[in-house]
Parts: C-alpha cells; sequence; structure tokens
C-alpha cells in the first residue's frame, strides 16, 4: 500500500523540498500551505494533494486532515514544517507579534498534532515529525519569541513520545542549523524601535551575522532526505541533528558549561556586561 505524508507549510523551503521528495519516493503527498489557489506546480503532479491549511485556523487543520484522509483512505504520517522567525528587543516587540509567534510556532503545531492523533490511534500506527531547530537547544540574542516557540516543540516532542509510543505512534524530531531559506525574507519577522539607542549596536551585530550564518547554510533538499531518513529507519530516535554547522553547535552547547558557552556568545555578538 502507497503510504501518504501531510506536510504543513509546503509553498517554499523545507516544506516545499519535502513534498518533493517523498513524492520522487513513491509516496501520497498532502501538501498544505495557506493559500493553495497561488500553487502552479505541486497540484500539477500525480499522487499530490494540495489543501489550505492555516495552522491559526483550527477549522481549516481539521478539514485538510479529513479531505487527506478521504483523497488516499489514511495518513501515515505528519510533518510540522509551518512557521517562522521572530526577532527583535522584546521590549520594542508589539503583543500582536508575540502572540502571532506563538499561535503559528506551538499552537498550531499543537492543534495539527491533534487533528492526527486520532486516525493514528484508530490505526495503532503512524509517525509525527516535528521541525524544531538548534535554536531550540541554544539562544541567540534577541530571539526570545523565535527561541521560546522551539524550546517549546522540544519539551512537547519529547513528552508526548511517551504518551504516543504505546500506542505505536512515533515522535521525531528534526534540528536544522541554518538553511538557505526565505527564512531571512517573509519568514523573518524583525521588531526594533531605533528610538531606544540602547539596543541598536546589538541589533546591528546580530544582523549582521544573521546573513553569512544562514548564507552557509544547509540546502533545504538535504534536510528534506535527513525527514526521509528519520520517517523510515523503523527507530524510536527522537532527535536529529540536520546539517553539519548543527551537529558541530549542538556538540559544542552540551559540552560546554553555561558560563563558557555564554561567554563565547557574548563575545561573538560585542555585548558587554554592565
Amino acid at each position: 500500500m502507497t503510504q501518504t505524508i501531510l506536510i504543513t507549510g509546503t509553498s517554499s523551503g523545507l516544506g516545499r523540498a519535502t513534498a518533493k521528495l517523498f513524492h520522487a519516493k513513491g509516496w501520497n503527498v498532502v501538501a498544505t500551505m495557506r493559500s493553495p489557489d497561488k500553487e502552479s506546480e505541486l497540484d500539477q503532479l500525480d499522487r499530490v494533494l494540495v489543501v489550505r491549511l492555516d495552522v491559526e485556523d483550527t477549522a481549516s487543520i481539521k478539514a485538510a486532515v479529513e479531505t487527506g484522509i478521504d483523497a488516499f483512505g489514511r495518513i501515515d504520517v505528519l510533518v510540522n514544517n509551518a512557521g517562522y522567525g521572530a526577532y527583535g528587543p522584546l521590549e520594542t516587540t508589539s503583543d500582536e507579534s508575540i502572540r502571532r509567534q506563538f499561535d503559528v510556532n506551538v499552537l498550531g503545531l499543537l492543534a495539527t498534532t491533534k487533528a492526527v492523533i486520532p486516525h493514528f490511534r484508530k490505526n495503532r500506527a503512524g509517525t509525527i515529525v516535528n521541525i524544531a531547530s538548534i535554536g531550540g537547544h541554544l539562544a541567540f540574542p534577541l530571539g526570545a519569541l523565535y527561541h521560546g516557540t522551539k524550546f517549546a516543540i522540544e519539551g512537547i516532542s519529547e513528552a508526548v513520545h511517551y504518551e504516543l509510543g504505546a500506542l505505536g505512534i512515533r515522535v521525531k524530531v528534526i534540528e536544522p542549523g541554518a538553511m538557505k531559506t526565505d527564512f531571512g525574507g517573509r519568514s523573518f519577522d524583525f521588531s526594533n524601535d531605533e528610538s531606544i539607542e540602547e539596543y541598536q549596536p546589538l541589533v546591528q551585530s546580530v544582523m549582521a551575522a544573521f546573513g553569512p550564518f544562514m548564507a552557509n547554510g544547509s540546502e533545504p533538499e538535504l534536510v528534506a532526505e535527513l525527514v526521509h531518513s528519520a520517517v523510515t529507519d523503523a527507530s524510536d530516535r527522537l532527535r536529529y541533528a540536520a546539517g553539519e554547522d548543527a551537529k558541530q553547535i549542538l556538540a559544542q552547547r552540551h559540552s560546554a558549561s553555561d558560563d563558557d558557552f555564554f561567554q563565547s556568545i557574548r563575545a561573538q555578538f560585542g555585548i558587554g556586561r554592565a
């Protein structure tokens, strides 16, 4: 039987690369996005169903899951990929931006996961893949919101892998480092208030470092290959570092003391201490 994967956020980046890869591997693909009417590539492929899903709209989540099951008979894998990054000094970030970052990256992931669990539980099988980040183990300056959501995904995934594992449902966490996607473009929300002068040196330092960091990142197709490996490896392994930079940075973080690691970050971004 041909297996079926449902992926959120397939309009670009890793979600799109993952949809193409699984299709090429012979899977049925439920490719979800907020604006399917704008899609002109994935909807031309056989075994690919392009469906509207907005993680901030619970009704659209339930409808997408039901549509996928109706079309292909079952869903075997969910990839929670939809998300974006909000950065900037917390003081200058609006309440609306704070809420939306957690609505999309955390509450949307929870809602989508809840929507597929009954189906997986009934089948006593299924795999949930959560796209986290190295930013779920360490934090960079000005990233309180983004890192807060990725730390949350790590905790959520670790907790549910116990309760769902007993039901035959596997949970996988993919932890990319930098990726060559539009994370720095439309998937990036930066807040700043130039009138608050105290933050501006740090803002400039972070923005100057961000470009080269992303430019040296992994291609989304390579991370998609790791998603496929995690889904098909038949193991109960939870976490997968994606990219050589991710492996190196996570190894450094886990081997260093807080004091040593924080000192290295302060030095990297030129942060002094009062």
